[in-house]
């Protein structure tokens, strides 16, 4: 236990945060957690995370099968205020917590940024664990730029304002050589590959990524004039796309 000064009052710090990964779909974690990570998981009892019916099950099949009951939840998700994710300062005054995302890493494109932030305020160790990054395996897969990239989170949901967004960003991919990293809600995903191809040049190139890690995984990277002629159905699976003018 240590103090930590907050506001200009010592506060009372007994744990840290460990940042969870979870699978990018619904299988055995050890396929894709190190068995350092999963004996983390095993040694908490204090948990935020962004949906509880999902996250009861990772951490199930992630080892804790038969414990769950004697486990601590809490939930930060899009709809937390502000004051709900202030109150959560006080697990560490008595524990670890760790932090759980929907799917892949915690705290990236994820409400749990907060948390994060939270802890750097009130000086409690944030500690990174390793897992998928569905963003990273995606442009390692892609063939395009992995020395220059920016993640985009997602695009807008309005039709005028997202084909506004991919001309600029493919005008600024172009500009950089930089490869451009974006997502979309999944049911959004036709209606935007849809645009894209509607809206980007011919020549610029266009990676889908979807279900990574998962056996039906399917990653392609082709001109946007080869996808106009033979577009790809991607539906509503979790899905990454990059662009490289």
């Amino acid at each position: 236990m240590y103090s930590s000064l907050f506001f200009g009052i010592f506060v009372s710090v007994k744990g840290k945060l460990f940042l969870i990964p979870s699978p990018l779909g619904e299988y055995d974690p050890s396929l894709v957690l190190p068995q350092p990570v999963l004996q983390t998981i095993a040694q908490l009892k204090c948990f935020v995370v962004e949906e509880l019916r999902t996250a009861r099950r990772f951490l199930s099949a992630a080892g804790l099968k038969g414990q769950i009951q004697g486990l601590e939840f809490h939930v930060l998700n899009e709809h937390s205020t502000k004051e709900e994710i202030e109150s959560l300062g006080k697990l560490f005054e008595v524990s670890d917590v760790g932090l759980i995302s929907e799917a892949g890493l915690p705290a990236v494109a994820d409400p749990g940024a907060e948390l994060v932030a939270l802890c750097h305020r009130r000086g409690v160790e944030v500690v990174p664990l390793t897992g998928p990054s569905s963003l990273m395996l995606a442009l390692m897969a892609s063939g395009l730029n992995g020395q220059s990239f920016a993640f985009r989170g997602y695009l807008p949901a309005k039709t005028d304002e997202r084909r506004t967004a991919i001309k600029d960003i493919e005008h600024l991919s172009k500009q950089l050589n930089q490869s451009q990293i974006f997502i979309e809600t999944p049911y959004r995903n036709d209606a935007l590959m849809e645009d894209l191809l509607k809206n980007l040049q011919p020549s610029t190139r266009l990676t889908v990524a979807r279900d990574l890690t998962l056996p039906e995984a399917y990653i392609r990277t082709f001109t946007v004039a080869h996808w106009r002629s033979a577009p790809a159905i991607i539906g509503k699976r979790p899905c990454v796309f990059i662009i490289l003018a």
